[in-house]
């Protein structure tokens, strides 16, 4: 799905954009920005040839339910999008960009919960947070054929040579010191 990617930045500001266009990687995250940014960051990414995955719920300004994917999907024409809300999931396989599902694994209550939307939902792919415990895919995988992605905590390579080892598809990191792959 991610063009054999394994890592996923995550950028939040301009001058992480600014790096993540020098790098060869296809996909990229925007989050942690204003809606009024977003026109002359995905132009950047676009003129790049760079895929485009929004993550709504970190999106200052928009609507974190499907009419803000909607406004993200036929307006900025974006790859996918990153979202806790099962409803947007739904919304992006028939608009036909990825959907990402995000899910925090704090306790093994909220693991249940997340495999029972999983399930409900299928998305294209989940992120699991936080990578610190990327045991937890083999069970992640046994409820979904979805790409697991993990991020979240993670500070060294060997973090995500961990995650990948044990069966993650991609990381995600907002840290450009492992974005090399």
């Amino acid at each position: 799905m991610f063009e054999s990617q394994k890592i996923l930045p995550a950028i939040s500001s301009h001058q992480d954009l600014r790096k993540f266009l020098k790098t060869s990687m296809p996909y990229g995250i925007l989050m942690n920005f204003q809606l009024a940014q977003l026109p002359s960051l995905i132009e950047a990414m676009q003129h790049a040839d760079k895929k485009i995955l929004i993550h709504l719920d970190m999106i200052k300004g928009l609507s974190s339910d499907e009419y803000g994917a909607i406004y993200l999907i036929q307006h900025f024409k974006v790859d996918g999008v990153i979202t806790t809300k099962p409803r947007v999931i739904d919304l992006c396989k028939k608009r036909g960009v990825i959907g990402i599902m995000r899910f925090f694994l704090k306790d093994s209550i909220s693991l249940s919960q997340s495999l029972e939307i999983l399930k409900r939902s299928a998305p294209d792919a989940v992120e699991v947070l936080p990578a610190k415990h990327s045991e937890i895919i083999d069970t992640i995988r046994g409820h979904t054929s979805a790409e697991i992605l993990m991020g979240g905590l993670i500070e060294t390579k060997e973090e995500i040579r961990s995650c990948l080892a044990a069966g993650a598809a991609a990381v995600t990191t907002s840290n450009f010191e492992l974005w090399s792959e």
